[in-house]
């Protein structure tokens, strides 16, 4: 268990006070896993003071590739370790499907975290009828290999990957631990072939509607390293529960 990550990614919700709240309760809390929040970015600095000197890390749900400029709204890899944060969230099919980010684009902030020393966590996911057609593997590959390119291997060190399939993510579906365990199985050869052995020990995350219920099922699977958890991450006991589950 204590190789596991769990990772809050709270998306837009909770105020500021309910952020505090939660982390005041987690500060308390004991989990076997190793613990992540990815707050709203407004609540970034306010956070990274409240869990200093524990070992839940703060991350930023999304930043910008560029160092600075006129980019209204936007927040930068400076910017998000200046608060404190040492991850930052990219390439959420939310991010994709709302926003439209490509392979290329989330390249360009996979880059621009790393060159600021911050820990990149690259979300990967097939949709549903990318399954159907028997392209997941395809769709994978290309992923990891175009929002990593340019990437070099001592960089690579500090990449988590969290496979997210977008059938999943706040549908109430999960992947079997079958599924979860062949994709991620797929996802770490790939990682060895682009960067060397070495990283088939890079984390990998499993995302898409984990709850405290199927959390266990998933972790007992060889190459599942923990989860990114979405709507059971507002509640803190929940969250608390997948961070003890195993």
């Amino acid at each position: 268990m204590e190789n596991l990550l769990v990772a809050a990614n709270w998306k837009m919700h909770k105020t500021l006070q309910e952020a505090e709240e939660f982390a005041e309760d987690i500060k308390a809390a004991k989990a076997k896993a190793s613990l992540l929040i990815f707050p709203p970015s407004p609540y970034l600095a306010r956070l990274s003071a409240l869990l200093e000197g524990t070992s839940v890390e703060v991350g930023a749900q999304n930043m910008h590739a560029e160092e600075k400029g006129a980019f209204t709204g936007e927040i930068s890899a400076a910017m998000v370790k200046s608060c404190g944060a040492s991850r930052v969230l990219l390439g959420h099919s939310e991010r994709r499907q709302h926003f439209g980010e490509t392979n290329a684009s989330i390249n360009g902030k996979v880059k621009a975290a790393l060159k600021h020393g911050l820990k990149a966590m690259l979300c990967i996911g097939e949709t549903s009828s990318e399954r159907e057609s028997g392209r997941t593997m395809d769709v994978l590959r290309a992923q990891l290999e175009e929002c990593l390119g340019g990437v070099s291997a001592k960089e690579a060190g500090r990449i988590t990957i969290a496979y997210e399939p977008v059938w999943a993510i706040g549908t109430g579906k999960t992947a079997t631990p079958q599924q979860a365990q062949e994709a991620h199985a797929f996802i770490r050869k790939t990682l060895s072939g682009l960067f060397g052995k070495e990283y088939s020990k890079t984390r990998i995350l499993y995302g898409g509607s984990v709850t405290p219920e199927n959390a266990a099922s998933l972790f007992r699977e060889k190459d599942v390293d923990g989860a990114l958890v979405g709507g059971a991450s507002l509640d803190v006991g929940k969250f608390l529960k997948i961070g003890n589950a195993g």
